[in-house]
C-alpha cells in the first residue's frame, strides 16, 4: 500500500511552479515553499500613467525577487519561492478625489492580509508581502506584527529606492517606462508639486492629494526615462533580496 501511494500521480515528484496560481495541491505536497505575495493599489496616478501603476511595480519586483531567492537557495536551507496572484486595492484615500481610485481602507486591508497570512502559513514556511503603495503601511505594519506575535514567519517589505519622489513623478514613471512603455502617455506628462512630501503632509492629509497637486501628480514625471527606470528597478530588486536574505523571525513586521 506504501509504495501504491508513493506512487500515486497525487504524490509523484514534478518540476516546481514559479507561481501559486499555476501550481497545484500535489506538487506543494511534500514541500515548504516560501511565499511572496506583491501588494498594490488602483488610484490615480496623474494623466499619464495606469492606475495600476502601484501594482504593476509589485508584480514585477515581487518576479525578480524570487528568481533571484531560487538561483541563490542551496542544499538543505533551499526554499522554493512562489509568487502569489496581487492584491490590487489598498488603502488609497488620499487619491479618491480623482475618477478611478478604489480604495478598501486599511482597516479592511489590514483583516485580508492577516487573513491570508494566517491561511498561508498552513502550508507556506514564510509569506514576505512586497508593497509598492505607501498608503498600505500602516495596514501591513499591523497585520505582520500580530501575525509574528501568532508565532508565523511573516514580514513585509517595501518597493524602495533612494531619493524616490512621493507620487507618479519622475521614478514611478521612469520605471514604468522601464517595464510598460505603451502604457505611458508621456506626452501628457506634466510637473506636479516638487516640494518635500515632509511639508505637504500637513495639508494632503487634510483634502488629500488633490489639495496638493490638481493634476494629482507629486513630483516631476517629464525627466523621467527607460534607463533610470531600469536602475531604480534593479535597486529596488537588490533591496528587497537583500533584506529577505538577512530574514529572522521574531517580533517586528518590516525587513530591516
Amino acid at each position: 500500500m506504501g509504495a501504491q501511494r508513493a506512487n500515486s500521480a497525487y504524490h509523484r515528484r514534478v518540476p516546481f511552479p514559479s507561481e501559486l496560481g499555476n501550481s497545484t495541491s500535489r506538487q506543494l505536497q511534500s514541500m515548504q515553499p516560501s511565499l511572496i505575495l506583491p501588494i498594490g493599489s488602483t488610484e490615480q496616478h496623474g494623466p499619464h500613467l495606469p492606475l495600476d501603476t502601484d501594482t504593476r511595480i509589485a508584480e514585477a519586483v515581487s518576479r525578480s525577487v524570487a528568481a533571484q531567492l531560487r538561483e541563490t537557495a542551496s542544499g538543505a536551507a533551499q526554499r522554493a519561492w512562489l509568487v502569489g496572484s496581487a492584491i490590487s486595492y489598498g488603502a488609497s484615500g488620499e487619491h479618491e478625489s480623482f475618477p478611478g481610485t478604489i480604495s478598501i481602507g486599511l482597516a479592511a486591508l489590514e483583516h485580508l492580509l492577516v487573513e491570508f497570512g494566517r491561511s498561508a502559513c498552513n502550508w507556506a514556511g514564510r509569506v514576505v508581502f512586497v508593497n509598492g503603495h505607501g498608503g498600505n503601511v500602516a495596514a501591513l505594519t499591523a497585520a505582520t506584527e500580530l501575525l509574528r506575535f501568532e508565532g508565523r514567519d511573516v514580514a513585509w517589505v517595501p518597493c524602495a529606492a533612494a531619493g524616490a519622489d512621493a507620487h507618479a513623478g519622475h521614478t514611478e514613471t521612469s520605471v514604468l517606462l522601464h517595464l510598460s512603455p505603451a502604457d505611458v502617455w508621456l506626452d501628457e506628462s506634466v510637473v506636479g508639486n516638487t516640494a518635500p512630501l515632509s511639508e505637504l503632509l500637513p495639508a494632503l492629509r487634510r483634502g488629500g492629494v488633490a489639495a496638493v497637486s490638481p493634476v494629482g501628480v507629486l513630483g516631476d514625471p517629464t525627466t523621467a526615462t527607460a534607463a533610470e527606470g531600469s536602475r531604480i528597478f534593479g535597486e529596488m530588486v537588490g533591496s528587497c533580496v537583500r533584506r529577505i536574505s538577512a530574514w529572522q523571525p521574531g517580533p517586528g513586521g518590516m525587513l530591516a
